[in-house]
């Protein structure tokens, strides 16, 4: 019974967490709301429990903050908040490119080498739906797909840590965009949508090219939110 329990508290804990992440990333949840445990709780219709420890996983990711006393609210970040996280990405994503010119285990095989083929092909698969949602505009499905194309695009890389960090600056990241990009009518050719030429990049190892494309979305996004921050 205690087993079960445990079982069942993870699986809300992680359920709870995603609808609320789902949320924010949507823009459902506005910069600035506040909201308790309780208030959740009762939402969801569960104990106070799983909910605090939801509340304090996202907390840890940049997706809330914890309001002492008070509950958790949604962060309200800046185009200046946006700029150092985007910086930081870049840093991560220059050193995982440039182990490609040094030969890292997960690309020692030759790019067409099944073994290589088959898993960018599913980074790649990722990346063309990615492309899909930017030219229709459609933020949700397109912040999905992208959040799941670098994931699994670092996860090639073989460190879990680097995977993991690069994974919260780009969720923060989101956070911090959606807040501006819904003020745009349309997203319709806003939206960066370079996933396939990045992954045709460094299958042919050409990591100069593929931070040169990364360095170009991350101009252009911060372009787009400067724009917006300026009215």
């Amino acid at each position: 019974m205690p087993g079960n329990f445990a079982v069942t508290r993870s699986t809300l804990r992680r359920q709870i967490a995603d609808a609320l992440r789902d949320e924010v990333l949507a823009g459902r949840l506005r910069p600035g709301r506040a909201f308790t445990v309780k208030e959740i709780a009762d939402q969801f219709g569960v104990s106070a429990t799983p909910v605090r420890e939801a509340l304090v996983d996202l907390s840890a990711q940049g997706i809330l903050e914890a309001d002492q006393h008070r509950g958790f609210r949604v962060p309200e970040y800046s185009v200046a908040d946006y700029r150092n996280m985007i910086e930081a990405r870049g840093l991560v994503t220059d050193g995982m490119f440039q182990t490609l010119v040094r030969g890292h285990p997960a690309f020692r095989t030759a790019p067409d080498d099944p073994r290589t083929a088959a898993a960018l092909a599913t980074v790649r698969r990722r990346g063309e739906e990615a492309q899909r949602a930017a030219a229709a505009g459609d933020l949700t499905i397109l912040i999905g797909y992208d959040l799941r194309f670098w994931r699994e695009l670092s996860a090639l890389f073989g460190n879990p840590y680097l995977a993991d960090f690069l994974d919260r600056l780009r969720v923060q990241s989101w956070v911090c965009a959606v807040q501006h990009l819904l003020r745009l009518p349309d997203l319709r050719g806003r939206l960066w949508a370079g996933h396939t030429e990045l992954v045709d990049a460094l299958a042919r190892r050409e990591a100069e090219t593929a931070r040169r494309l990364v360095a170009a979305a991350n101009t252009h996004s911060l372009a787009v939110l400067e724009q917006l921050a300026d009215g």
